[in-house]
């Protein structure tokens, strides 16, 4: 038993970027062309990412360069976030030290905030994003503000970033530091706090929108946390495996293979006496096994192991891989 096409009922996507729409250089197969065909069926999209340093205009161009529809005004990066979370915390004309990038301090300024660039210019607010331009007279300043007082925002908290040469620190590496100096903790706008997800849906006009993500740990409970169905897309990090160990608040609603699957049937979820059923496959709970009637090759498979997982756990807290035994369907 199946219902309509996974879209049907959604009024915006709101999709992470790598892992989703490109893979390092390359766009990933079908989904340039997934995106395009929203369009047509009425369904806003909005692209959400925790990047603070570039620019919207400069996304939407990367995303134009890999075949995917994309104007400025549909991508919604945390620097974005971050200046609307910290306009509604602090009076209009309220003094900002901005450390981040020129695009994070014109964001502040778009809200009516004045840019300082110093704490002894006695700011209301701090907020705090990624450049690679930053040094320790930044983090310095900014510390000195936090422990005076100041309202404190953090685009995000992405401890790494990828770069060509490696792993690099990231945004949450750099707040740590101000962290531990002043014994404080900022608000954060991006992954995996709602903000981000909420800002992108408000623009766009969303009243039912799908987060569609390659990440539990920030795209998943991210959307999860803003109330909005998630679709995990098995193109990035995340896997089956890691969905079926996640904790309860990393749970997507769906599965998916690519973007693709947007505009195919989503086998609805049926549960008789603790066997839950998926497509043509199903699974039940003994112990700390999942027995699976279906091929492990088989997606629905997955689904139904899931299910049956997830029902019967619904509060995990820590990330757990239950044993799995796949039997063969019967003829």
């Amino acid at each position: 038993m199946t219902e309509g096409r996974l879209i049907d009922g959604f009024d915006a996507v709101l999709a992470d970027l790598d892992g989703v729409v490109y893979a390092g250089q390359h766009a990933i197969p079908g989904a340039a062309e997934a995106l395009e065909s929203l369009a047509a069926l009425d369904v806003a999209l909005a692209y959400v990412t925790n990047n603070a340093s570039r620019s919207a205009d400069v996304v939407a161009a990367h995303l134009r360069s890999l075949g995917a529809p994309a104007r400025a005004d549909q991508v919604f990066g945390s620097a974005l976030a971050g200046a609307e979370l910290l306009a509604a915390r602090v009076p209009e004309a309220s003094r900002v030290l901005v450390v981040g990038s020129s695009t994070l301090a014109d964001l502040v300024r778009a809200q009516g905030l004045e840019v300082v660039r110093s704490a002894e210019d006695s700011p209301d607010a701090v907020i705090q994003g990624f450049s690679p331009e930053l040094g320790w007279k930044d983090l310095a300043e900014a510390a000195y503000a936090v422990a005076a007082g100041a309202v404190w925002v953090a685009t995000n908290t992405d401890m790494s970033i990828p770069q060509a040469r490696g792993i690099a620190p990231g945004n949450g590496s750099l707040v740590a530091a101000v962290a531990a100096a002043t014994g404080k903790q900022p608000v954060v706008a991006g992954k995996p706090e709602a903000a981000l997800f909420e800002t992108a849906a408000r623009h766009v006009g969303a009243r039912k929108a799908l987060v569609v993500g390659d990440r539990l740990d920030t795209d998943i409970l991210g959307g999860n946390r803003a109330g909005m169905k998630t679709a995990l897309v098995l193109t990035g990090v995340d896997t089956l495996r890691t969905a079926l160990a996640a904790v309860h608040d990393e749970r997507p609603d769906y599965l998916i293979p690519s973007l693709t699957a947007f505009y195919e049937p989503y086998p609805v979820a049926r549960a008789v006496s603790g066997v839950h059923h998926r497509g043509q496959a199903s699974a039940r709970v003994d112990g700390e096994s999942v027995l699976v009637e279906g091929a492990e090759t088989d997606l629905d498979a997955w689904r139904a192991a899931c299910s049956a997982w997830w029902t019967a756990h619904p509060l995990q807290d820590r990330v757990f891989l239950p044993r799995l035994q796949f039997t063969p369907e019967r003829p």
